[in-house]
């Protein structure tokens, strides 16, 4: 079951949801050093983490899914015509089916995944849309929660609702689908505290906590790859040996019995 959308931007909203967004930025940053002039697409609720690619993609859009709702993104804060860099530049967010997107084959570079895998009773379906709508060599970028993780142990923030899962669980799954995994990293490495004065704490652990205890990370940070498999060499040999037989001209009418044609000829 979704989180409604109003939920997920209240969170977002929050002191923790600040910091819990710039934490995985950061190890999205990591990932995805370098996406100047590419086109990069949403999937899920994404709006916390786009904002950093807007002003080196070539065009950057959300798509937030039926059953969770919409919202308006980038805000414009009142202001609708500061048009600078990072100001507003109309509404960049659709609606649409998981299985069904609304987007040509291969049309977009980076597609980052939050919010959606985890709640989606559809997986093999969003997945196969996630393969067809990105361009050949595309990289994928799925962030769930992870099921070892506190994070996943409370409700209080979005990673604690849906499906958690292992990491050989999102590998099993974006593998059958033609995504191959390449890198994955975790974050989160610290509780979800109530208290503010805690919050620095948890800024400061990130980098230890990713080297000593990352198996407890609230969550996994996936990246994949769209596979395109070739025609194997048995498979190329049965072709061949197909085509090769339907080249062969074909008699039509009864079969006849060269053993007693031969015979005839003889008796003449």
């Amino acid at each position: 079951m979704y989180q409604d959308v109003v939920e997920l931007r209240a969170f977002y909203d929050s002191p923790l949801g600040r910091i819990t967004s710039r934490l995985i930025r950061k190890q999205i940053a990591t990932l995805w050093p370098d996406i100047d002039g590419m086109d990069v697409m949403g999937l899920g609720y994404t709006t916390p983490y786009l904002d950093v690619f807007r002003t080196r993609a070539n065009h950057v859009i959300s798509i937030m899914t039926a059953l969770q709702g919409v919202v308006r993104w980038p805000r414009h804060n009142g202001d609708p015509t500061n048009t600078n860099s990072r100001g507003y530049k109309g509404n960049l967010t659709t609606i649409a089916h998981e299985d069904c997107l609304p987007l040509q084959d291969a049309a977009v570079d980076r597609i980052l995944m939050v919010h959606i895998l985890e709640h989606t009773e559809q997986s093999r379906q969003l997945l196969r849309e996630v393969w067809r709508t990105l361009a050949p060599g595309g990289r994928v970028i799925v962030i769930v929660p992870n099921r070892l993780g506190l994070w996943a142990r409370t409700d209080r923030t979005p990673f604690g609702h849906g499906t958690p899962f292992s990491i050989l669980q999102v590998h099993q799954l974006l593998s059958d689908n033609m995504l191959i995994p390449t890198r994955t990293v975790s974050s989160l490495h610290t509780p979800p505290f109530k208290r503010r004065s805690f919050f620095s704490l948890m800024t400061s652990l990130e980098n230890t906590g990713q080297r000593w205890w990352h198996n407890l990370a609230g969550v996994l940070i996936i990246e994949a790859e769209k596979q395109i498999y070739a025609a194997t060499g048995i498979r190329t040999k049965a072709i061949a040996k197909n085509k090769a037989r339907t080249q062969r001209p074909a008699i039509a009418g009864n079969q006849i019995d060269t053993q007693k044609l031969s015979k005839i000829n003889t008796v003449s």
